[in-house]
């Protein structure tokens, strides 16, 4: 009897190690490609930081970061299963295929190269980086401090993301540091595999984050441009060439844009938000210092009965509401708010953005984000190092 126990002891050991080790949570590896990419992690966070041409950042990617995460790139399908929209797979892929087509050779590039290091699949990479363009489904929140109200007297932006997690997806919260010759380097705060930026900031202190909005008034070009560039593209050329919001402004206004869209926007001495559809592009400005945004519009472009998707009025006016405050605003009171109007599976990144001095307070990790502490990243140092 005696020595029954110890081949059932010995299973139920490793029994219960292959299950703790099945609920740990996804860890990007640490690694080197080259002279231009590396993999490391800051403060618990994953950052890779990438240069060169788009080639060699495409490599990079595709190498230290999608190919060990992998099953990111099935998102986008199961995200339709999700909303019950699995039927329209190959439409979404046959559309994201025709827009692929029509991307700029430097971005083709980089995905192309990436989808090759990772050995991944072009329709996933395609759908992964046009899918949001063509069905909506995100809910974000964001709250901006003009240096005037600002306790760090310079612009605070704030932000959650909002996606639905699917149990898995919070996992691959990713930073990367892009240096792209002859362009401004920059940072995405991300997932492996998006060529563009939804939270972004550059080595000058611009600053953007997308936050979708649902209706707009008739004529501006209805809610889907097929022949526009993905969003994400767009807003990421923004980093890689402007310096200030007025620059970046002038330059979205000359790209051809797929959607309507909530663009915060922050540099060194502003904030505010830009109000888009394929034909517009409106620049609502801070009210006495203080500027939020959910995912309606405020401006001139809004339509009659906007929709009240994910109580997008309520959270807005719960933002607002800082602009009551006495005293200088705090990067923690804005953690504070953007935690109040969090949801408890949807909230996957939650940021503060400090222009002037380049720095980013990042939460990642479980749902709701927002309840984790930020976890401060100096960026100018990894913006101009040589690795």
């Amino acid at each position: 009897m005696k020595r029954a126990r110890f081949p059932v002891a010995g299973l139920l050991c490793l029994l219960c190690a292959l299950t703790l080790q099945a609920k740990q949570p996804f860890r990007f590896p640490e690694g080197k490609v080259g002279d231009y990419g590396k993999l490391t992690y800051i403060k618990g966070i994953p950052v890779l930081v990438v240069s060169g041409t788009p080639e060699q950042m495409g490599t990079a990617i595709g190498k230290l970061a999608l190919k060990p995460a992998i099953k990111v790139l099935n998102y986008p399908r199961d995200v339709l299963k999700e909303f019950w929209a699995g039927f329209l797979w190959n439409r979404v892929l046959s559309i994201g295929r025709k827009m692929y087509n029509r991307f700029p050779a430097h971005y083709k590039s980089e995905l192309e190269a990436m989808i090759k290091a990772s050995g991944a699949s072009r329709d996933n990479v395609i759908a992964g980086n046009t899918l949001f363009d063509i069905k909506k489904i995100v809910n974000c929140s964001a709250l901006m401090v003009t240096g005037e109200r600002s306790a760090t007297k310079g612009p605070l932006l704030g932000r959650n993301l909002d996606y639905p997690s699917l149990g898995y997806i919070q996992q691959y919260s990713l930073v990367t540091i892009y240096k792209p010759k002859g362009k401004h380097a920059w940072v995405s705060i991300a997932f492996p595999g998006l060529g563009g930026c939804i939270s972004g900031m550059n080595d000058a202190g611009l600053t953007v984050a997308v936050l979708e909005s649902f209706k707009t008034r008739p004529n501006e070009g209805g809610k889907f441009n097929s022949m526009g560039m993905p969003y994400a593209l767009c807003y990421r050329t923004l980093l890689e060439e402007c310096t200030t919001i007025e620059e970046a402004k002038k330059k979205l206004e000359s790209l051809p844009r797929t959607t309507i869209m909530n663009l915060v926007v922050a540099d060194r001495k502003n904030v505010g938000v830009f109000e888009i559809s394929p034909k517009s592009v409106i620049y609502r400005k801070d009210n006495n210092g203080i500027c939020a945004c959910t995912n309606h519009f405020e401006s001139e472009l809004k339509g009659e009965k906007q929709p009240n998707i994910g109580d997008t009025f309520g959270r807005f006016r719960f933002l607002e509401k800082s602009r009551a405050s006495k005293k200088p605003i705090t990067i923690e009171h804005i953690h504070k708010k953007l935690h109040y109007v969090s949801f408890a599976d949807l909230t996957l990144q939650t940021m503060v953005f400090e222009p002037k001095t380049l720095k980013l307070h990042l939460a990642i990790g479980s749902s709701p984000s927002s309840k984790h502490p930020l976890q401060t990243l100096e960026l100018k140092p990894l913006f101009s190092s040589s690795k």
